[in-house]
This record gives C-alpha cells, sequence and structure tokens, in this order.
C-alpha cells in the first residue's frame, strides 16, 4: 500500500478537517490538503492531482453530494476514491452516495481503526479493478 497518497479533506469545520488529517497521519498518510467547501474542493481537483478524496456532506456552497456528481461526471477526475463522512446515518444518504459513486461511507464521530478500515477497503478495491 502506497502511503505517499495524496488526500483532499473536504469539511466546512477547521476542527473536523483537522482531526481527519491527524487520524490518516497516524495510519501513515502524510500526504494532506484542505478544502472548506465542495466548490474550493473541486477547484483544487482541477489544478494538482490527489489521489483520495474525504468530503464531509452537509457544506455550505456546494454540498458532499454536489462534490461527488461533479467529480464522477469529470472525465479527468471520474476515477476518484470519494469517502462520504456525515454525522447522520441517513438511509436515504446512505443510497444517494452509493448511487452517485461514492466509495465508501462513514459516520461521525469515527475512530481511527474505523478510517483505516475504509479506506483500507477502498484501495483493495481499486487495486482489483485497476
Amino acid at each position: 500500500m502506497s502511503t505517499d497518497m495524496k488526500f483532499l479533506v473536504v469539511d466546512d469545520f477547521s476542527t473536523m478537517r483537522r482531526i481527519v488529517r491527524g487520524l490518516l497521519k497516524e495510519i501513515g498518510y502524510n500526504n494532506c490538503d484542505e478544502a472548506e467547501d465542495g466548490v474550493e474542493a473541486l477547484s483544487m481537483l482541477k489544478v494538482a492531482k490527489y489521489d483520495f478524496v474525504v468530503s464531509d456532506i452537509n457544506m455550505p456552497n456546494m454540498t458532499g453530494f454536489e462534490l461527488l456528481k461533479a467529480i464522477k461526471e469529470d472525465p479527468n477526475l471520474k476515477h476518484l476514491p470519494v469517502l462520504m463522512v456525515t454525522a447522520e446515518a441517513r438511509k436515504e444518504d446512505i443510497v444517494l452516495a452509493a448511487q452517485s459513486g461514492a466509495a465508501g461511507y462513514i459516520v461521525k464521530p469515527f475512530t481511527k481503526a474505523t478510517l483505516e478500515e475504509k479506506v483500507l477497503k477502498i484501495m483493495q478495491k481499486l487495486a482489483a479493478a485497476a
């Protein structure tokens, strides 16, 4: 598993971004950028190369679902795995995330173990599909 993967963490709360970033670092992923909403994330994704997106669902300006849709509609970005993060485990959100092409779904608050397991699972799926 490559630890030089570049992550983009998208959340409108800086504290949450810092937590996710800290957990990724503990897992061994040190290459991490942050965006405070989907609009910022999308512009960053268009200019730099990322390997993995961890995005909150409820954000101002552009929600996680809108960001996911934009990523999946862009031929240059659609291969990117997007892990959705939310505070509420609503069934319709989980279904929508899956239908929209999210690689996975995680509910706040989550532990390092949960995040690591999700990221690993997604990476294994991608490796198998490649």
